[in-house]
């Protein structure tokens, strides 16, 4: 930008005059950087509503869940024993549970010390040892020794492979230590390395690791004894029967003449989970409606437009703040997209679904619009009537809900709902990922953007034009002033 220096010759501000006239006609200007604000701040309200509809979104498909109103809690008499937990399928109810046995993991450890050293024989060969699927059948598995290869080396290919083992050197004792990394008897033949989990038949095995077949200790399976009468056998310390499953934490108490002893495991309905999950979804369609509202019931401030930047720059962070708070105010009030989403979920609530059931009704299970009309359609919920319809009759809870048989519940209408808004919100107010040629909103901003564009180069001409017509006018006044120092100066010189 080159310098100006105007007044030189007239002793006028010229700067001042100019910086003046472009104030003003800088105001078309002004408005449409503030009409752009307004846009801008339209379009981050419109996303922030649709990223609280997505949360309440997400809510609405676990509600739509069984398991949500037909959550089990189970307890057991011998906790340290034995535990359980229930899924939605699971039978109210008690089950006995007598432990006889834990799984256990194979483990071996060498009979004497080891050395990290290889012995010169047993380099460039390979060695086999043989683990177990889980169907029982036995699996081969090599190791190869190379030059230079320790101990170490060797457990660590072990280690490496896929085989449901583990092998390592203890350096305080010496001592190499296989162990299986699962549970349970894999190995069932008992002609087979005498049962054990981790077979091996050769020297370098028994000789160099000093592993021997009978040191093998574990490997079992869990043997556990259902309602008095089924006994089961199984490769972990845990079970799963008809939706309950049991964990082992220990064999429960021997009787005298050797049996053991039940623990009982109770399975019931766990209404506390399901009142605190409908609670959840509740409070969150009412933090959306607390939104929504908030939009419509907010005052517009006429008198307090968008700041320019030019205004910001005279004012402190505080009140620019303070400014933009009144500002933003109201920008959505009336807008109909928000109206007509408040209308259509407040309509969903009170639609009647057909469960074949107790409930037909939201109101029958005890929730409601609270009383206050300024609310806007919020919901309370009374907790005790909420119980009492899950302990008597959940299925149909879950159907008023979710719906079942063609019907369509309360939160498929809700979800309609939720979808229709996120639709014209995005059409309105696009995402984040949007151009701002794909959505109403940013074609506005856009067409603004362009003409305020086009605008400032108007003024840069306008601004040009001024200082060309003071310039002309320095120049002739300066050409006075010399015709005029040129005449005082020949009067002067004739007296």
């Amino acid at each position: 930008m080159s310098m100006r220096i105007g007044g030189l010759a007239s002793g006028i501000d010229t700067e001042s005059i100019i910086k003046d006239l472009m104030n003003a006609e800088r105001l078309p200007l002004n408005k449409m950087e503030q009409d752009r604000t307004i846009l801008g701040w339209q379009r981050d309200k419109f996303r922030e509503i649709n990223t609280l509809r997505l949360e309440l979104d997400h809510l609405v498909t676990d509600m739509q869940l069984s398991k949500t109103y037909k959550a089990k809690t189970a307890s057991s008499t011998m906790e340290g024993a034995v535990t359980a937990t229930a899924t939605s399928s699971a039978l109210e109810g008690t089950y006995n549970i007598a432990v006889s046995q834990l799984a256990s993991t194979a483990i071996n450890v060498s009979t004497g010390e080891v050395s990290q050293e290889i012995p010169a024989e047993f380099v460039g060969n390979e060695y086999e040892y043989y683990t177990y699927d889980e169907n029982g059948n036995q699996l081969t598995h090599k190791i190869s020794i190379a030059e230079g290869d320790t101990v170490n080396d060797v457990l660590k290919q072990i280690t490496d492979t896929d085989n449901n083992m583990r092998a390592f050197f203890d350096s305080n004792t010496n001592k190499v230590v296989f162990e299986t990394t699962r549970t349970g008897n894999f190995n069932t033949d008992e002609t087979r390395f005498s049962g054990n989990e981790i077979g091996f038949n050769n020297a370098f095995f028994t000789d160099v690791l000093k592993m021997s077949e009978a040191g093998e200790q574990g490997g079992t399976n869990a043997k556990f004894t259902y309602n008095d009468a089924y006994e089961v056998e199984t490769t972990e310390n845990k079970y799963t029967l008809n939706g309950v499953t049991f964990e082992f934490k220990n064999t429960t108490p021997q009787n005298a003449d050797g049996t053991y002893q039940n623990a009982t495991i109770t399975v019931k309905n766990d209404t506390d989970a399901t009142v605190e999950k409908i609670t959840t979804f509740v409070e969150k369609y009412n933090e959306l409606i607390d939104m929504l509202n908030g939009t419509q019931r907010e005052e517009k401030y006429r008198d307090y437009p968008p700041l320019t930047e030019e205004q910001k720059k005279e004012m402190d962070e505080k009140e620019i703040e303070l400014w933009d708070e009144k500002a933003k105010s109201g920008i959505l009030r009336g807008d109909t997209i928000i109206s007509s989403a408040m209308f259509d979920l407040r309509q969903d609530w009170y639609k009647s679904v057909n469960t074949g059931g107790e409930y037909d009704l939201i109101t029958d299970i005890g929730i409601s619009t609270t009383k206050e009309y300024l609310d806007g359609g919020k919901l309370e919920i009374d907790e005790d009537k909420l119980r009492e319809a899950l302990t008597k009759d959940p299925d149909s809870v879950y159907k008023l809900f979710a719906g079942s048989d063609g019907n369509q519940g309360i939160t498929d209408h809700l979800d309609t709902s939720l979808e229709k808004m996120k639709d014209q919100i995005n059409e309105r107010a696009g995402r984040s990922t949007d151009t701002l040629t794909n959505y109403t909103l940013g074609k506005r901003i856009k067409d603004i953007d362009d003409r305020m564009s086009a605008f400032q180069d108007r003024l840069q001409q306008t601004e040009d034009r001024y200082w060309r017509q003071f310039s002309a006018m320095e120049e002739a006044i300066s050409m006075m002033n010399q015709q005029s120092a040129m005449l005082m100066s020949n009067f002067g010189g004739g007296m």
